[in-house]
């Protein structure tokens, strides 16, 4: 008998299909544990139907290992059809076989260390541009800046765009992100309908870009430089609508996880300050003391002296005259030491542990098999959670609790069992800006801990939205300041 003839024989998960078409979609939506509800009451395998389509729930680093190592055998990535509709059929994330590896290869030139090393410099004035202007602002609702600073970041960084966040641009990318995972209608007055409506402006204003860089000399090192200059065995470029789709999807993949990201840290140091002191005592340690106050002026709208050394006002939203002087510019990090902080790279994986940016991952069942003693129909979806995992008290001690220690080389949680840890995703689609993730958040959060203080305000919400990305329902609002004033 096939391996197909044997699952047939097998029971379904236990599970419930919930509304006829739409099944339990909304709940899904809408609440945050509804993977641990159906747990507690199915076990880590069960069966619902999610936008329009019966799916198995599988959770746990076992059924990670299984559903990521057999790609392209019994599963086929797969998105839900609004996401699918908005990255577009040619985004890297659609791809598969041997396309997906040519354009993976292509892209992950972007990614390597040298590309990396090349990016520090210019992550490092745009966060500083940003941590000055928080410092002038005092209070202020982080995550909404937070988005600005890594949609700066990504476009500069990726595209080649300065100043992204202030144009019409980040608010178009914004409400395209939040249509991403939602029930596909397209009425104007729905999210989806909003989201494919920004879709077509940003393809447009992304279509203007690369015909600029392509009338250019380009030869930029940016990711959007390398697919320019891409060709095939047979010669051939990418075609523009390719083009197009992959700035998006990199422009998504490089802002908006991130923002999740780094908003967790940011939320998950202030709720425990000995991490902090943790944190500044490694930077003590390595030779990093405190800058001395380099900012001129104290309010929006004083006149600044004019530093031979200083930031574009585009990276600053309102743009308040406020530059950095050369002192700051001067004691930039490097590559090295930021590699020598080994504990402020356990913290930083004990968030992504603790809030991971994707909770899960779809895919298509292609071939029915078994798992567990349950067949899985070919045809049906399949999600492995990544939340669950990060969760198992299996794998990890104490696993509510916030324990940078544990990613410590002498207790190693995360290496208990293969596919364990996946805050990146794992097999052949691990995450492929996950370098330029992890050098964003260790500088971004070197520089925050180093020269700043912050402290969360009262009476605000902290529960999470999870949909599309973790955060704050009352986005994160703080009192900011300099460390020492």
């Amino acid at each position: 008998m096939t391996t197909t003839d044997i699952s047939k024989s097998l029971p379904l998960p236990p599970g419930d299909f919930g509304l006829p078409l739409i099944g339990e979609t909304v709940d899904f939506l809408r609440d945050r544990d509804f993977a641990d509800k159906r747990h507690q009451k199915y076990g880590p395998i069960f069966k619902t139907n999610l936008f329009g389509k019966p799916t198995v729930m599988a959770i746990g680093a076992e059924a990670n290992r299984f559903i990521l190592t057999h790609e392209n055998q019994y599963f086929s990535v797969t998105l839900p059809h609004s996401a699918k509709v908005l990255l577009g059929s040619e985004s890297l994330t659609l791809q598969v076989g041997t396309v997906h590896q040519k354009r993976r290869k292509l892209l992950s030139q972007a990614f390597q260390p040298r590309a990396l090393a090349g990016y520090v410099t210019g992550m490092e004035e745009i966060i500083q541009g940003y941590l000055a202007k928080w410092q002038s602002l005092g209070i202020l609702t982080w995550y909404p800046e937070l988005r600005d600073l890594t949609f700066d970041i990504a476009c500069k960084l990726l595209v080649g765009i300065d100043g992204a966040s202030q144009s019409p641009i980040s608010k178009w990318f914004k409400d395209f992100s939040e249509g991403l995972f939602t029930i596909p209608i397209s009425f104007p007055w729905t999210k989806f309908g909003r989201a494919l409506h920004c879709r077509e402006k940003l393809l447009t204003e992304i279509e203007k870009i690369v015909r600029e860089r392509q009338e250019g000399e380009d030869s930029s090192q940016d990711a959007l430089g390398l697919l320019l200059q891409a060709r095939d065995e047979e010669g051939n470029s990418l075609s523009l609508q390719e083009l197009k789709e992959q700035v998006l999807l990199l422009l998504f993949a490089g802002h908006e996880t991130l923002t999740s990201a780094i908003a967790s840290t940011c939320l998950l140091l202030a709720q425990h300050p000995p991490i902090v002191a943790a944190i500044r005592a490694e930077q003590e340690e390595l030779g990093l003391a405190p800058l001395l106050k380099s900012l001129e002026g104290e309010a929006f709208g004083q006149k600044t002296l004019d530093f031979s050394d200083n930031l574009s006002p585009e990276y600053f939203a309102p743009t308040p005259d406020f530059r950095l002087d050369k002192h700051a510019l001067d004691n930039s990090l490097t590559m090295e030491q930021l590699k020598l902080m080994t504990y402020l790279e356990q913290v930083l994986k004990e968030v992504l542990r603790l809030i991971p940016p994707v909770a899960a991952g779809f895919r298509d069942i292609i071939q029915s098999c078994e798992f567990n003693g349950y067949q899985l129909p070919q045809g049906w979806s399949i999600l492995y959670r990544i939340r669950q995992t990060h969760y198992d008290p299996n794998i990890y001690f104490n696993p509510e609790e916030f324990d940078p220690a544990r990613f410590a080389p002498e207790r190693g949680e995360d290496k208990a069992k293969p596919f364990g840890y996946l805050p990146f995703g794992g097999g052949i689609r691990e995450c492929l800006g996950r370098e330029f993730a992890k050098l964003e958040m260790k500088l971004f959060t070197t520089l925050l801990v180093r020269d700043y203080q912050w402290e969360l305000l009262p009476g605000q919400s902290l529960d999470m939205i999870t949909i599309p990305t973790p955060h704050p329902r009352d986005e994160l609002r703080v009192k900011f300041w300099r460390r020492g004033e």
